[in-house]
């Protein structure tokens, strides 16, 4: 039961803005700053936290009173943006011998067919360690609930050796370590082995293979555990940082993770935060939607970015996605991003409009934020009249508090109106250029959506569009005319849905397991067992009204394609699959 006496904050630490939804002994309080300030605030969601609390309890002082916060809930694009910039650890590969160019080789997939200079991105690993180790599985399975797959183990690592190999890396100044061995997803005895010599060594991060991805395929495996031993330091660092402004007396902290779920800050890791901050807005738009049975698209358009996804009763969720060229294969809920939003760089390239992908970020800001900033997609809606300054927050120049400055979208507009003019020989009004690169970033944005229906086997038109972000409202109806959508949700929070949805979030947690071809009533068993194990870590971390689901990542034999089942009280996993495979493939 929430105490009516104390603060509870859902913060989304976007790219942009950062929002924050209170509820505090005084009803609700809403506010957004900018996410980078550094002239202002060291740290946006602090400033925040610290702003409120002052104005309801009227406190002169800055500092942050501990006791009076029950919960602090929060989305970061810090993991994101680490990974984007590349600013992750300084981390090194360890795998076993004979494989440590495995995951440059990696599927030798052609992103782009045609192109006849690959370039691929560079590995987040400096270093690699190849361990001389090796298992062999057997396909038996021993006769303990639940049956564990046997292997032979062809050769055990020497202590003594990886010890030394281990302190070179150290000596290089190496922070952190991703530990990937063959079969380590069904023994991980020997990826143990080597992360107690590195702990005895005074690794702090360490990330095991067998317990970032707990399944078959190394390369999979491979990257998704060097992702999180590169982001892993970053994030710790900043959540660290965030507990020191609370003076050493912390309240929970809760970090919103890719899948829609919630962790204490402890277990935060780094393959599971990539889409930190939009999963809180699914899980807004999931929960406040008001649906009569439709399935809704999200539609959030941010300062940085547009992120899409669907609801159609339970959360879509998809195992492999790439961010940058680096695949990640942790759950992650079904959200597909694309460089429009209210922050995105209005260009004039080759003869043609184009809206980002570069943004002007939260600083300087588009042109009408009065700090220098280049021409961006809200200067457009500015120039149009779809943005009112008036009920704009002011929260832009040098002190932080004038509003949107349409005279300087204008003037930017009229610097690139005499670029345009003598290479196209058209006499377009400042308006009609506006407009047209509305519809570009539109034409964007209506792609993407389609992505998530139509490429599987879903008709946008029985769709409600639930549209929130920032930006959102001013292109809303548009994006549904161009689907054929006739219905558009907006919330009362719509300006801050991804961090009201941290606040509606389950706290999560999941385990999973490989499990070859064998009968229902195995199956069930050993999902109970999984269960069992989940609800005693829940327990531990606090007093929550459990519920258990329960999934089966099935694929045909032979295939390579998996689709995630959730149990029906219907019908069987098997038939359950068999009708999600014919709907999306239609075979």
């Amino acid at each position: 039961m929430a105490d009516p006496d104390k603060f509870r904050f859902s913060i989304d630490r976007g790219g942009t803005f950062t929002d924050i939804y209170a509820e505090t002994p005084k009803g609700p309080k809403v506010l957004k700053l900018l996410s980078d300030n550094p002239d202002h605030y060291p740290d946006a969601p602090l400033e925040g936290i610290r702003r409120i609390i002052r104005e309801v309890s009227g406190r002169k002082t800055g500092d942050i009173p501990p006791d009076s916060i029950e919960w602090i809930r929060m989305g970061t694009t810090v993991a994101t943006n680490a990974l984007l910039e590349r600013k992750g650890a300084r981390t090194a590969l360890i795998i076993t011998k004979g494989f440590g160019d495995l995951l440059q080789i990696g599927k030798q997939n052609r992103p782009c067919i045609f192109d006849l200079k690959i370039i691929k991105p560079e590995p987040l690993y400096e270093a690699v360690v190849e361990i001389n180790e090796r298992v062999h599985p057997v396909q038996e399975l021993t006769n303990t609930i639940p049956p564990q797959p046997n292997v032979n183990i062809l050769r055990s690592p020497d202590r003594e050796t990886v010890r030394h190999q281990l302190q070179a890396l150290h000596q290089r100044g190496i922070e952190s370590l991703a530990i990937a061995l063959m079969h380590a997803h069904i023994f991980p005895g020997h990826e143990l082995l080597v992360a107690q010599e590195a702990v005895k060594l005074g690794f702090q991060y360490i990330s095991l293979s067998s317990e970032v991805m707990p399944r078959a395929r190394l390369v999979d495996r491979g990257h998704t555990t060097c992702l999180d031993a590169y982001l892993n330091p970053h994030i710790q660092y900043y959540l660290k940082s965030f507990r020191e402004g609370f003076g050493g007396q912390e309240p929970d902290l809760f970090v919103m993770q890719s899948d829609g779920g919630l962790v204490d800050a402890d277990s935060f890791t780094g393959s599971r935060a990539i889409l930190s901050g939009p999963a809180g807005g699914v899980v807004g738009y999931a929960q406040t939607t008001v649906r009569g049975g439709a399935p809704v698209i999200g539609f959030d358009m941010g300062g940085t970015s547009t992120d899409v996804s669907r609801f159609d009763g339970n959360y879509e969720w998809q195992f492999e996605r790439e961010t940058q060229g680096i695949p990640n294969s942790v759950p992650q809920l079904n959200i597909h991003t694309v460089a429009a939003g209210g922050g995105s760089r209005l260009l004039f390239e080759n003869g043609m409009f184009q809206v980002g992908p570069s943004s002007s970020g939260a600083w300087p800001g588009p042109a009408c934020y009065r700090n220098g900033g280049p021409l961006s997609l809200t200067d457009a809606n500015l120039v149009l009249g779809r943005l009112v300054p008036e009920h704009f927050p002011s929260l832009f120049g040098e002190n932080e508090d004038q509003p949107l400055s349409a005279a300087a979208a204008k003037k930017a507009f009229a610097g690139l109106m005499q670029r345009i003019h003598p290479l196209t020989e058209l006499k377009q009004s400042m308006e009609e250029v506006a407009y047209g690169y509305i519809e570009v970033a539109n034409e964007n944005m209506v792609r993407a959506i389609r992505e998530i229906t139509a490429s599987r086997g879903h008709d946008a038109r029985d769709h409600i569009l639930s549209c929130f972000g920032g930006a959102g409202g001013q292109h809303a109806c548009a994006i549904a005319r161009a689907l054929g959508i006739s219905r558009i949700f907006i919330s009362r929070f719509a300006g801050v849905l991804s961090a009201y949805g941290m606040g509606l979030a389950d706290v999560a947690v999941d385990k999973e397991e490989p499990v070859p071809l064998q009968k229902e009533t195995d199956l069930q068993q050993r999902l109970q067992v999984l269960a069992e194990k989940a609800v005693a870590e829940l327990k531990r971390k606090g007093n929550f009204t459990l519920k258990v689901q329960r999934y089966q990542n099935m694929r045909y034999g032979g295939s390579d394609t998996t689709l995630m089942v959730k149990e029906s009280a219907d019908e069987e996993f098997t038939e359950s699959f068999r009708k999600m495979h014919h709907r999306e493939f239609g075979f």
